[in-house]
């Protein structure tokens, strides 16, 4: 029989994090377009926008969406919007005017606060939106026909704060963030987040053993705030106090470099191609990265030579694993032990691999059949997940029981697991190359080319093949004033990949089509070489 722990049932919810962010941390920096601000002052804010969101007509469990970049106005929303019990749905801008309708008309969004940039691109699918009553616009610029519309600075400015006795008291299990997943296969997915699972996630995000944020840190999350909660940066840095920059929609190489350099930023994320179009700058010190500590890399795999790069430059990149499922991060690549017991020597560096599940998840590698694969570092299978911080089921889907079984979060990812439970993905399940009943994995493939001097940027695809099944198809952005061959190609990959997995043909593209979140969009490569057959 089991006796209860005497230990206070507090709530684990966002009030804690904002509650630190105004009282410990009040005096912390955010920098972004709108100017330069403090927590302190943010808090005030957010106390004003709870004031308006009232005023409007929210109430407690309705969706508040953002459609929005990085931004303080869009930070105050991240934090105002749970404080009363709402919900808020950070709509992806990248998205297409469908699935920009789908998504708001499914979540019944209320209110929509927007980027004044962005009113034209909502104007457009407005009226297709049946439950917005109000739209609020950030910023100096007219509506575009949005209706009825407000503007953010006037409303904040004429609001009271509201008496911090006035939040109600919030179930730690109740939903505090809808996001929705790319919609790269059908319409997108919704992922309700709870404060419980939010709070978590910020306490270890911030861990040692994972980016190990403090009051010391300024943070710069390159990441949009519209996908995957901003990686939970936003909740992450106000708990411990890291100072936060946002640099609005110009995600340009240029920009994100002056920022670095200006901000003296300690900590940034974003995906590889970000980092990629940075290197130059840095390696040619137009940009003085001597600031960071850590750039942490998420939503496709890091390939070794931008690893060898930074590295050269004096620069730790480091990737991250999540998706919006497990909300959102769930697994890092720092370095582990090269001995385990008391003769260790030094540390292992695997930032080429996946890396090892965040404390407070669990992960798994399962068969088709459906056991659980040896941890042996060769048995491949599907990608599980649970924690407190992992979907159990998507939004308004009854249909979404395919993906979660038994507790566990099928991600569609196939990895190995090592003893250590470090793991690697290999591929998607989709992505993965048939070729005469082996497997290639086209995400290895697309790493080792990225080192051929004359590719800027490639994708490899599997292309119907008479005798294999399946082959692979290398598609390529040239680089170096060259434009490579298949021969070279061939040559450069052969020590380094098996023969079989050589590309039986090479396309060479202007660019490489990406997703909304900046992945690579196979399927639409596929589509363009749907009349392709080899041999």
């Amino acid at each position: 029989m089991t006796i209860p722990g005497l230990m206070q049932r507090t709530p684990l919810t966002l009030r804690a994090i904002f509650d630190r962010m105004r009282d410990v941390h009040a005096d912390g920096e955010v920098v972004s377009p709108e100017g330069r601000t403090t927590y302190g002052a943010l808090s005030d804010d957010v106390l004003r926008l709870v004031t308006v969101l009232r005023d409007l007509g929210v109430q407690s469990g309705d969706r508040v969406a953002t459609f929005a970049f990085n931004s303080a106005r869009h930070f105050a929303l991240y934090h105002a919007v749970p404080l009363i019990g709402a919900v808020l749905h950070t709509v992806n801008v990248r998205l297409y005017d469908e699935q920009i309708a789908y998504v708001i008309n499914h979540a019944e969004d209320k209110v929509v606060f927007v980027d004044a940039e962005m009113c034209g691109i909502l104007a457009d699918v407005a009226p297709r939106l049946g439950s917005v009553t109000d739209y609020v616009v950030m910023g100096d610029a007219d509506a575009q026909g949005l209706a009825p519309a407000h503007d953010y600075d006037s409303l904040v400015a004429a609001a009271a704060p509201a008496p911090l006795d006035s939040l109600p008291v919030i179930d730690e299990n109740a939903a505090c963030g809808l996001c929705y997943t790319s919609g790269t296969t059908g319409m997108p997915k919704g992922v309700l987040s709870s404060h419980r699972g939010m709070w978590l996630h910020s306490m270890a995000t911030a861990l040692a053993g994972t980016l190990a944020l403090t009051e010391a840190d300024r943070v710069f999350p390159i990441v949009p705030m519209f996908h995957a909660f901003g990686w939970g940066l936003p909740y992450a840095a106000p708990l411990v106090g890291a100072e936060l920059i946002f640099h609005g929609s110009d995600s340009s190489a240029p920009n994100i470099g002056r920022i670095i350099d200006d901000e003296h930023v300690t900590v940034t994320a974003g995906v590889p191609t970000i980092w990629k179009d940075l290197l130059p700058l840095v390696q040619r010190k137009d940009v003085d990265a001597s600031s960071l500590r850590g750039i942490y890399v998420g939503g496709s795999a890091l390939p070794r030579p931008l690893i060898d790069a930074y590295d050269r430059s004096g620069i730790d990149i480091v990737q991250l694993w999540g998706m919006t499922e497990t909300g959102p991060l769930a697994c890092i690549s720092l370095p582990r032990r090269a001995h385990r017991g008391l003769d260790r020597d030094g540390l292992i560096d695997q930032r080429e691999k996946t890396g090892t599940i965040f404390p407070g998840l669990e992960a798994r590698i399962v068969a088709p059949d459906g056991s659980v694969c040896p941890r042996d570092g060769t048995t491949v299978g599907e990608l599980e997940c649970r924690g407190p911080w992992i979907a159990s089921a998507y939004y308004n889907d009854p249909d979404s029981g395919e993906k979660f079984h038994d507790g566990w979060l099928r991600t569609g990812d196939m990895a190995f697991m090592e003893p250590g439970g470090t793991f690697r993905i290999v591929d998607r399940a989709k992505d993965l190359v048939k070729s005469g009943g082996e497997w290639i994995s086209s995400v290895e493939l697309e790493g080792a080319l990225l080192g051929h001097p004359l590719i800027g940027d490639a994708a490899v695809v599997g292309i119907k093949s008479r005798k294999w099944d399946e082959r692979p198809v290398a598609v390529v952005v040239a680089s170096g004033g060259e434009t490579p061959t298949l021969d070279s190609v061939r040559d450069y990959l052969t020590p380094l990949v098996a023969k079989w997995w050589l590309p039986d043909e090479l396309v060479v593209v202007d660019a490489i089509p990406k997703t909304s979140v900046g992945k690579i969009d196979k399927k639409a490569i596929r589509a363009t070489l749907s009349d392709m057959e080899l041999p």
